[in-house]
């Protein structure tokens, strides 16, 4: 390997899930700001976590639930991520809605692809670096350089763990699965109130990890002509991988 592509690999478990971050850069293992930022990075999901997890009692969210949080109280990353869901409702002609979810409202479909995104940006500090940050199969990933190689992302067969999709290549920008393979059904049309059935898994890529984060949850969601309805409600944003059910 040359000094221009050492690579280095952090794992955390974090928001309910395994998270981890790669990095290239020809002094990945001995530049002494590497560290610092990576910490924050995984800093940055613990905050999100505590802040929007529906299983936390404690959480922000939990307390939107409950009706106890007043808008004057809440975070100013839920105020943003409260803004974000309505306009997510607005783009998705409402297959995204974290209002009508069973239990209360339910921002996991947008949160997880905006705090990894956010996170990411503790890394801009380290210069002349490629990053990498995979959120439980929701990955923001930047190639600094023309020269810089693609990072390759293997879409899982929702009917056979052990195979692929596909194999994808992402320099810049992000990547977002949503699908029943790993969680069950669990998530739900907005419209109809009953868990999607047409598809086990969509992946969507784009500019930005959140909006596809956002179409991928709200194509499932819709089923049927995901790759034309996800192409004509976010231009720059494509259906990359595609898996129905039989």
């Amino acid at each position: 390997m040359t000094a221009s592509r050492q690579r280095r690999a952090w794992t955390r478990a974090v928001m309910g899930t395994q998270v981890s971050l790669h990095l290239r850069g020809h002094r990945v293992d001995t530049d002494p700001a590497v560290e610092p930022a990576v910490a924050a990075v995984f800093g940055h999901l613990r905050t999100a976590d505590e802040l929007f997890s529906t299983y936390r009692p404690d959480s922000q969210v939990s307390a939107i639930r409950r009706g106890e949080l007043p808008h004057d109280r809440r975070h100013p990353w839920v105020t943003e991520v409260v803004a974000l869901c309505e306009e997510a409702r607005e783009r998705t002609d409402g297959y995204f809605d974290p209002w009508r979810l069973p239990g209360g409202f339910d921002p996991s479909g947008l949160v997880k692809g905006w705090a990894a995104e956010n996170a990411a940006t503790h890394l801009a500090r380290l210069r002349g670096y490629d990053h990498y940050l995979n959120a439980g199969g929701d990955i923001t990933a930047c190639a600094r350089t023309a020269r810089a190689p693609a990072w390759r992302v293997g879409v899982e067969d929702p009917a056979d763990p052990a195979a692929f999709l596909a194999i994808l290549e992402l320099r810049t920008g992000g990547l977002a699965t949503s699908g029943s393979a790993a969680r069950g059904a669990h998530i739900v049309d907005p419209h109809t109130g009953r868990h999607a059935g047409d598809l086990l898994s969509v992946t969507v890529t784009g500019p930005t990890l959140l909006w596809a984060d956002v179409f991928a949850t709200a194509a499932f969601a819709r089923g049927g002509d995901a790759g034309r309805w996800v192409a004509a409600r976010a231009p720059g944003y494509e259906v990359a991988a595609l898996a129905r059910a039989p």
